[in-house]
Parts: structure tokens; C-alpha cells; sequence
């Protein structure tokens, strides 16, 4: 088989492995920990960081339809999980960007110093512009899902145990499925950014390369 052939089959392996993993994570979380966090993008991430866009898609893919074979119905907020791909591959900082070698000399600590504060930084508006984009179309979606069409929710979600408090206020139902995820999207996008890219470097020094 050609290298071609090889890189395919391991891009392939890479995104069945990660879909895996964020099942395991988000089952986990939602049945063991009961945090209420979503926690099942984190591998997507990390494929978008150091395999590309089409892989972080595919693996976003087969982690919601694993997810959907669980509950028992399809999960529209898939297109969450593309977005934020979609996000991460237009901010994402490059893994040549951060220092890992050994520091020789002081103009050379000044160098690397300054590349990991332009990765911090990349990665810090990253992650707001996921947490915000996610909350927004994760708000829109469930709204038209559960309000518009009248389907009925059949599975607790992290955002439900903030909407309570909102729906007493007489906010708009639109509003309240948005600013239900902002502090749940806040910590867990958080997780999923800097985790996600954590394990995306694992990758660079295990070997991995795309």
C-alpha cells in the first residue's frame, strides 16, 4: 500500500479513536461525575488541531451519531460540534508555534517566551469565540427543536439546570435556551480548547504528524 494509502487508514483509526473517547469522557461526566458539563467535543478539537478540518469533522460526526445511538434519537446540535470545528480550524494556533525544545540561550527564552504567549493568546480567543458561537446556535437549535416544533426532550442536559431560574423571569424562550449555556459553554468550552490542544501536542511528541 502507498503512503497515501497508510495516511488514510491512520487519519481513519485517529477518528474513530477520538469519537471513543469523547463518548467515554461524556459518559463519564453526565453518569459517574454528574457534572453538568457537556464534555464531548474535547477529542474533536484535538483531531481539528493536529490533523485538520475534515478529520475534526468526521470525528465530530461519528461522535454524535455514537451519542445518538445512545438516547435513542438523533441529535441536531452536531452542527455545534461543526462550528466549533469550523472555528477552531480558522483561529486554531499552529503546533510548530509552541516551544517544547530547550532553551539555549536568553535571546532564545525571549523567542519561545514570546511564541507561547501568541499560542495563549490565540487560544484564549478561540475559546470565547467558541464558548459564544456554541451558546448562540446550541440556543437557536433547541429552540426551534423543543419550542417550535414541539418535539418532547427525553434526556437531561447540562444547560437545564440553569433555565429554571430564567423561565421565572418571563425572558423570551429564545433567550433562555441562549444564556443557559453561556456559563455551561464558559467552563466546558474552556476544557475542550486548552484540553483539546493539550492532547494535540501529546500527539506531536508521541509521533503523530499529519
Amino acid at each position: 500500500m502507498n503512503k497515501r494509502g497508510w495516511r488514510i487508514i491512520k487519519l481513519g483509526l485517529l477518528c474513530v479513536a477520538a469519537a471513543g473517547a469523547n463518548y467515554l469522557v461524556n459518559n463519564i461526566c453526565v453518569y459517574y461525575l454528574k457534572i453538568p458539563l457537556y464534555l464531548d467535543t474535547i477529542f474533536n478539537a484535538a483531531v481539528c488541531f493536529s490533523a485538520g478540518l475534515v478529520p475534526g469533522i468526521i470525528t465530530a460526526g461519528l461522535s454524535y451519531t455514537a451519542l445518538a445511538a445512545r438516547d435513542s434519537g438523533f441529535h441536531p446540535f452536531v452542527l455545534c460540534s461543526i462550528a466549533e470545528v469550523l472555528l477552531i480550524w480558522q483561529i486554531k494556533p499552529s503546533l510548530s508555534e509552541l516551544p517544547l525544545a530547550n532553551i539555549v540561550n536568553s535571546t532564545e527564552a525571549e523567542r519561545k517566551r514570546d511564541s507561547l504567549v501568541s499560542v495563549i493568546a490565540r487560544l484564549m480567543l478561540l475559546y470565547i469565540a467558541a464558548s459564544l458561537a456554541v451558546s448562540i446556535l446550541g440556543g437557536i437549535i433547541d429552540f426551534i427543536t423543543y419550542n417550535v416544533l414541539s418535539n418532547s426532550k427525553i434526556f437531561f442536559s447540562a444547560e437545564d439546570a440553569f433555565k429554571i431560574g430564567f423561565l421565572k423571569s418571563n425572558i423570551h424562550p429564545l433567550a433562555v435556551n441562549i444564556m443557559s449555556r453561556i456559563p455551561v459553554n464558559m467552563v466546558d468550552r474552556f476544557i475542550v480548547i486548552f484540553g483539546g490542544y493539550g492532547v494535540a501536542v501529546l500527539y506531536r511528541k508521541i509521533g503523530y504528524n499529519n
